[in-house]
């Protein structure tokens, strides 16, 4: 009788702690989940930390709008590019009449003279010839305008630097004999002697000495002006040299066609002039001076040209007008062009051709 309380009461000690284990086990359980599953365990807000939400320093939120992003397109797959084809020289050339395609002609002839530019050496003189011997032939405005180019671009190498090449007939050498001079070498050879000093770096004509060796230009230059499209072409005898914008006479006072000759004794620099419209008198020092840097005078011998006085190739103050129909008949140019002009065509023995 008396161990059975104390059996009992152990045996009551025992379901008190398991009862305490089992809601201890529920607690640790409930809290796990509440923190699984966003809520706080202690009534408190959750903070959130990802897109939408920025934490600030207390443990609490600033809200931000969740941006709702569109949904990808879908990018259509892009093919391969093809390998890019060889670029071929564009088909442009120099003829006289508007023709309006390209001709094979012409087209064979361009081949021909770009494979002489671009052998090594290269062949400049054979393949000026080649170029200028397309100009004869029919062709469309694109390899008119090409040869064109091409040719401006020898004529750096052949024309207008010191170079001499093997059998050029338009270009040679001299060498200086005692008692001569600079313009008279340019005088036997059809060529003013500014374009000899230029291309032969002689900074003063007087300076020039016995024994020198100096590269001669065998002229005349001649010109060609396009009223239809305000362009002055340059020529060693027959073969191009380059071209330029030029300005023309405006209605009324149109620029008369037919053939000119630079007038002997016509080349001037910066001239004092009258103007025959309103009489009034220019000179270089005027603000208002209207003829540029150069006047070339011509003299009318064939064609409309015959008879007329007073017209010239010379600069101007107004270059916005080259490329239009402003001046009262005489032929505007850029005031570096009209100098280049000058220093080329030879009084007496130039000829200027105007056609539409």
């Amino acid at each position: 009788m008396a161990r059975f309380p104390s059996s009992l009461r152990s045996r009551r000690r025992s379901r008190i702690r398991n009862r305490i284990y089992v809601v201890s086990s529920l607690l640790i359980a409930g809290v796990v989940v509440a923190f699984l599953f966003g809520s706080h365990p202690f009534g408190k807000k959750a903070v959130q930390t990802g897109v939408g939400a920025i934490a600030d320093n207390s443990g609490g939120v600033n809200e931000q709008p969740v941006p709702v992003l569109p949904e990808p397109e879908e990018v259509p797959a892009v093919p391969a590019e093809p390998a890019p084809e060889p670029v071929k020289e564009p088909e442009i050339s120099v003829s006289a009449g508007p023709i309006a395609k390209p001709t094979a002609e012409a087209a064979k002839l361009i081949s021909e003279a770009m494979d002489c530019i671009n052998a090594k050496p290269s062949r400049i003189i054979e393949a000026r010839e080649i170029l200028n011997e397309a100009l004869l032939v029919p062709m469309g405005p694109q390899q008119q305008q090409f040869v064109k180019q091409q040719l401006s671009m020898l004529a750096d190498k052949w024309l207008f630097s010191a170079s001499v090449f093997a059998n050029d007939r338009l270009c040679g050498s001299y060498r200086v004999e005692s008692g001569d001079q600079l313009t008279g070498i340019g005088q036997k050879h059809k060529v003013p002697y500014q374009i000899l000093q230029v291309i032969n770096n002689i900074e003063k004509p007087e300076l020039l000495q016995a024994g020198k060796i100096v590269k001669i230009i065998n002229g005349p230059f001649h010109a060609k002006v396009y009223r239809s499209s305000f362009t002055l072409d340059l020529y060693l005898q027959k073969t191009f040299v380059r071209s330029f914008r030029v300005g023309l006479g405006k209605p009324g006072m149109e620029t008369p066609t037919g053939l000119w000759v630079v007038e002997p004794g016509g080349k001037l620099i910066k001239p004092i002039w009258t103007d025959p419209i309103s009489h009034r008198t220019y000179r270089p020092t005027d603000s208002d001076y209207p003829l540029g840097s150069r006047w070339i005078g011509l003299e009318g011998v064939e064609g409309n040209a015959v008879g007329r006085t007073g017209f010239a190739i010379h600069g101007t103050k107004d270059p916005e007008q080259i490329g239009t129909a402003n001046s009262q008949g005489c032929i505007r140019m850029y005031n570096g062009d009209v100098i280049l002009t000058y220093d080329l065509l030879m009084p007496g023995f130039s000829k200027v051709r105007i056609v539409e």
